[in-house]
This record gives structure tokens, sequence and C-alpha cells, in this order.
């Protein structure tokens, strides 16, 4: 069996990867077992070394590898180049939240008259399995913030080429293994597999500890269920994106225009292709707000090219879907042509149609976004009690002076990951501050985020050791501080030296 790779632009085939058989994905798994020990115990500096060993692999094949992904993703020339730089940056960024090591979370408590010494330290989970993106081949692709922040948190990685670019997969995968192997990194630190069944495989795989995914909610949902079966059940951290809402207050009708032109540019990013697609607008009664958007849509003319025939495909289907759920069509642009195009789209629905359970409220995966107006805040507020859980929301304003945002930041981030003023969702910064997931269904765990520093914390686990001697510690707790930690000792903060 084998996966083939598809120009989007014409639907032709441009080659084909084959698929890993199961004694293979076994094999690779092995590997990572036997190297787990190796990198959990290598410094943050030497990992450190083996991260910016890929980022700067990535760097000087940045030409080629962004043509190669255009023949696969259709994403564009200057989009692509300026992603492995992007993936580039979160490589070494993820490599230096390690050395800095706030996320170890090192603890020292002294013996006391009522308790013994007592040390505290996250530790890492062991090998992780990695599904990457269709939609950002490089930055949340095999080598992206999920393999970034997982190897810098000291776990090695198999990941799961993706269909969607699988010649893609294969040239980062041996571009990286070659950079990690002349860094010094222990054979198996990262292990690629090929295919649906491979990938099913690998969650069920005993060795592996932790699952990190980014894509649909049905991918996700399966790989959840998978890990669930299992005999012993392991964390999956699925970003799955969900409906992320715009609402826009009573005195920012002054700025409609503006704003619908905003939300066009956003909606239509990258062929709505984001996660954090705005794809719910709520605006006020008599505001004629679904009408700018179609006219600002109209100015931005697009002709969205899909990632994948599939994705074209449910796009169409989405639309059928969503005007039997309620939807207006207000004005639709592309979608014709050879390769896998579909159209964008603006509907208007009813509020009262905005209820639980209707597909008004799912995600539809593409340049396709609803605009719905609220009577007053009584009914915007009845609105948003009802929405999912999603990653983003944004709330456009009049200014810091207007009445009505204050209450929205807050009910929205009941709702979400993210809640910004006056911008818009689309775009993810790998920064310390940064909170990519939300509430179910928009991730498995709300905990955690995907991007920013704090993705570290989901690839390991806290483990105390009480009256140890201080050299049997590991180095993150001896006195010495070898790796050069913050610690807590005593309750007291010692920043690193």
């Amino acid at each position: 069996m084998s996966i083939t790779s598809y120009d989007p632009t014409t639907g032709l085939p441009g080659g084909t990867i084959e698929e890993t058989p199961p004694d293979e994905v076994t094999a690779a798994v092995a590997r990572s077992a036997a190297a787990a020990p190796w990198v959990a115990g290598a410094a943050p500096a030497e990992r450190r070394g083996w991260l910016y060993a890929v980022a700067a692999a990535l760097e000087e094949h940045r030409g080629e590898l962004a043509a190669l992904a255009q023949s696969e993703t259709a994403l564009g020339l200057p989009r692509l180049e300026g992603e492995v730089l992007r993936a580039a940056g979160q490589l070494r960024f993820y490599a230096d939240v390690a050395v800095e090591g706030s996320y170890l979370a090192a603890t020292l408590d002294e013996a006391t008259a009522t308790a013994p010494a007592l040390a505290r330290v996250n530790q890492p989970l062991g090998p992780v399995a990695v599904f990457g993106a269709s939609n950002f081949p490089f930055a949340f692709g095999l080598l992206g913030n999920d393999f970034a922040s997982a190897l810098a948190a000291g776990c090695p990685v198999v990941a799961k080429a993706h269909p969607a670019h699988p010649l893609l997969s294969a040239r980062l995968a041996a571009l990286a293994a070659d950079a990690l192997e002349r860094a010094g990194a222990p054979l198996g630190t990262l292990s690629t597999v090929t295919g649906m069944q491979a990938g099913i495989d690998l969650v069920r795989a005993d060795e592996i500890t932790a699952v990190a995914f980014t894509g649909s909610q049905g991918g996700g949902m399966a790989l959840w269920r998978a890990a669930g079966e299992r005999e012993r059940v392991i964390p999956v951290y699925a970003e799955m994106g969900t409906v992320n809402p715009v609402v826009v207050t009573p005195a920012a009708v002054s700025r409609t225009a503006e704003v619908a032109a905003g939300l066009a540019g956003s909606f239509t990013l990258g062929n709505g292709q984001f996660c954090t697609k705005p794809g719910l607008a709520l605006a006020p009664a008599g505001s004629g707000f679904a009408a700018a958007v179609a006219q600002a849509l109209r100015a931005v003319a697009p002709d969205p090219v899909m990632l994948t025939s599939p994705i074209a495909a449910a796009v169409r289907a989405g639309l059928g879907e969503l005007t039997a759920a309620g939807g207006r069509p207000v004005e639709t642009a592309g979608g014709e042509g050879d390769g896998w195009r579909a159209p964008a789209a603006v509907l208007e629905a009813d509020a009262a149609a905005l209820v639980p359970g209707s597909r008004l409220l799912a995600e539809c995966f593409g340049p396709v976004v609803i605009v719905a107006e609220y009577r007053d805040q009584t009914e915007l507020a009845s609105i948003l009690d009802r929405l999912q859980g999603a990653l983003a929301a944004s709330v456009i304003t009049a200014g810091a002076d207007d009445p009505h945002a204050p209450a929205l930041v807050r009910t929205l981030s009941a709702k979400v990951g993210r809640v910004m003023v006056d911008d818009w969702p689309t775009g993810v910064a790998y920064t310390w501050a940064q909170q990519h997931g939300g509430p179910w269904p928009s991730t498995t765990d709300p905990r955690t985020t995907s991007v920013g520093a704090a993705a570290l914390d989901r690839f390991v686990r806290p483990v105390t050791y009480q009256s140890i001697p201080d050299a049997w510690l590991p180095p993150a707790l001896q006195p010495a501080n070898p790796w050069h930690l913050p610690r807590r000792i005593n309750g007291t903060v010692h920043l690193a030296g």
C-alpha cells in the first residue's frame, strides 16, 4: 500500500510513499523506547543543541522545502518560505524554554520536625506519538510545535507523516534525522511512520506514553478512543478546532465597513483552513453586517484551492448542511475550475436557530462564515451561553470606553482559550504567554496548550523524592544545581545560577 501525493491546483498525482508495515512500526517504537532514558537524561542545554541543529537544517533547505510543500499544498511560496523560518524559530524557542528550566518546577523542602525532606520535579513521560496538521506543513507538521515541545521536554518522538503532504513529510524526516545524528542525539530520538493503520498501531503501542494531534474533530476523537481502549491508558492532547465567535458591540456599528473587511480577510486567510478561523459573527440587529461582510468578500475576490479533495468536498457538503439548518447564503466567491477548489461564502442565520446540536454551531473547515444578529444584550448573552467551547474569540469594540466590552471579555473567557479585543484570531504566536487550546470540543484537555512555552507541560509528570540522599537525586534537584535551573527551596524562589 502507498500514499499518493497530489497537486491541489490540478488534482494530478505527483508521487507516492509506501505505508509503514506493522513490523516497522514496532521497530520504530522500540528505537524510541530505547532512546527515551538517554533523551530524558540529557541536560536541557544538550537538547537545545539538537533542536538548533534541526532548525539550521530547515533554514539551509528553505527554498527546496517550500517548493516541495507548494506542490502538495498550493499555499503559496511566500507563505511557505516564511513558514519554514517560523518552524525554525519554534524549534529554537522551545529549546530555550527547556534551558530556562521553569517547566521542570523543581521544588525542594528541607526536613522539619513534622515532615521529611521532600524534592519534587517534573520528569519526561517517554516516547510521544505526534500527528501533525495538513494546513501548516512546517509550523504544525512533522517537525512543528508538538515535535519541538516534546523533544525539548525530554521525550523522543515517533511522528506520523501527513497524507496531505507525504513527500514533504519524508524529506523533513530525512533532514531531521541527519541533523540529529550529527548533533549527537541518540538513535530513535525521532522516528516516522506513514499510513492510517500505522497511526493507529502507533497509538496502541505499549511504549507510547502520550499522543499529540492537530487536525479534525473526527481524527482527534478516533485517536482519543484508541488511547482510551489501551490496557494502560495514555493522554491524548488533541487540538481539533471549532467555531471561533466574533462579537460586534452596539457601539462598534459605526465601524461596520472596517470590521467587515477585517473579518473577510481573517475567515478567508489560508482559504479558511486555520483552526482559529472565525466562523460565527454576532452583530447588533439592523447593523447590516452580513451585507457588509458580503461586500468585503467581493473585494477580496478569493478563489480558494483547498489542501485535499476531502476538505474541498467537506466545504461543499458543509454549505448544504448549513443551509438546511437555517443558514441563508448572502455571497459566494470562487469554487470553479480544476483541482481541489471550493467556494468562499457568507451566510446569515436567525439567532433563534443557534441552538445546541445545530450544524450552525459546528465547524465548517474552509472559507465560510455565518452572521447572526442579536436584538439586545439579553439575547446576546443567551446565544453565547449556547456556544461550544472554542480556541479563540474576538470582541470588536468602539474603543476603551465601550460599555459592553468588559462583560463580553469575561463571558467569552469561560468559552475559549484566547480572547482578543479589536483583533482577529487567525495566527498563533509562539511566546511565553500563548494559549492555543480551549474547552471541549476544541481540545481534549483545556488545561494545556499546543503552542507557547507551556506546551512542554504536556509531556512531563511530577515525581516527589522523599528522604533521598542528595547524590541520588536527579540533576534538577541536586544541591549543586548542575542544570542551572530556577528552583523553589523551602517556599522561596531561587533563580538559576
